[in-house]
């Protein structure tokens, strides 16, 4: 879905606390050409309404800003895999609106998380995400969205949350009925907590590869990177500063400048705060951007 670019993509999940078009301003401020938001509060099953002077307010903004790529995160509370009927079909009523919030935004990448199979086993959790999505690609909300994909995003494997494994999300993509618009995202920080190493160059080429096998580098179209608090396979999601957990600086450069990667955009989530200091984002974007720079030692 994304064309190829000359310049590095790059950006932050961003609040839009202040309103949607401020996103952009802060991303700009940031000097980043990608962003991720909400488009409404994540923890709360209600909606509020996108106004169409805001979405025309923003789609406007954007037109003349430097985001390259926009991206939305769907709200926390969905459970595509659970095994209770009533939220089953609530999550999936409210994914179909994230679709058309997205789209109506103009965003290119809708992401999700895949949720739990409570105790139901992996494979009972996979049948009901593919359900779910066969759900939503029949929607008229899917077919308004025009381009927007969908992203699955890869879990650190807590619990009984789908999506750790590389397997686990080929199946989910092999299922579906049409998955031309369906694709995933690729979180570092979770993917090292679930035993997938990225703390060297040869690491990060063997975690490609194995992705590459299970679902095809085609299909990775945003990669989060976060590095991570906890040691390789941990389970834990806890996202910490760029080169400063357990991924390292080492890891993340061999990241950003594989080549495999070149044209995929970066995301950073990693926590707002930073030794006391509220510009955690710009310090963590400039070690991006000096560990994509710096000559490998």
């Amino acid at each position: 879905m994304l064309m190829s670019h000359d310049e590095f993509l790059l950006g932050c999940h961003l609040s839009i606390a202040k309103g949607v078009a401020q996103a952009i301003d802060e991303a700009e401020s940031l000097g980043n050409n990608a962003l991720q938001i909400f488009s409404h509060a994540p923890a709360a099953w209600r909606m509020k309404p996108l106004a169409e002077a805001t979405v025309a307010g923003f789609r406007a903004r954007r037109r003349t800003s430097a985001v390259r790529v926009l991206a939305v995160h769907t709200m926390y509370l969905l459970n595509l895999a659970g095994p209770d009927e009533t939220l089953h079909r609530r999550s999936v009523r409210a994914l179909i609106d994230e679709v058309q919030r997205a789209g109506r935004l103009g965003a290119d990448l809708l992401v999700t998380h895949l949720g739990a199979h409570l105790g139901r086993g992996a494979e009972a959790g996979i049948d009901r995400v593919v359900a779910a999505l066969d759900r939503l690609i029949g929607s008229p909300g899917w077919r308004a969205a025009g381009g927007l994909h969908l992203l699955l995003e890869n879990t650190a494997g807590a619990g009984t949350t789908l999506g750790a494994g590389f397997d686990q999300l080929a199946e989910i993509l092999n299922g579906v009925v049409d998955r031309s618009r369906v694709g995933v995202c690729l979180d570092t920080c979770h993917a090292f907590a679930a035993g997938y190493d990225l703390a060297t160059p040869s690491a990060v080429d063997a975690t490609l590869a194995q992705f590459d096998r299970w679902i095809g580098l085609d299909r990775l179209e945003m990669v989060h990177l976060n590095d991570a608090r906890h040691p390789l396979g941990s389970r834990k999601d806890r996202h910490e500063h760029i080169g400063r957990g357990a991924i390292g600086p080492a890891g993340v450069a061999a990241i950003v400048r594989h080549p495999a990667l070149a044209d995929v955009p970066f995301v950073l989530e990693t926590p707002k705060r930073l030794d006391g200091r509220s510009d955690a984002d710009r310090i963590n974007l400039a070690a991006v951007r000096r560990l994509r720079e710096e000559e490998p030692s």
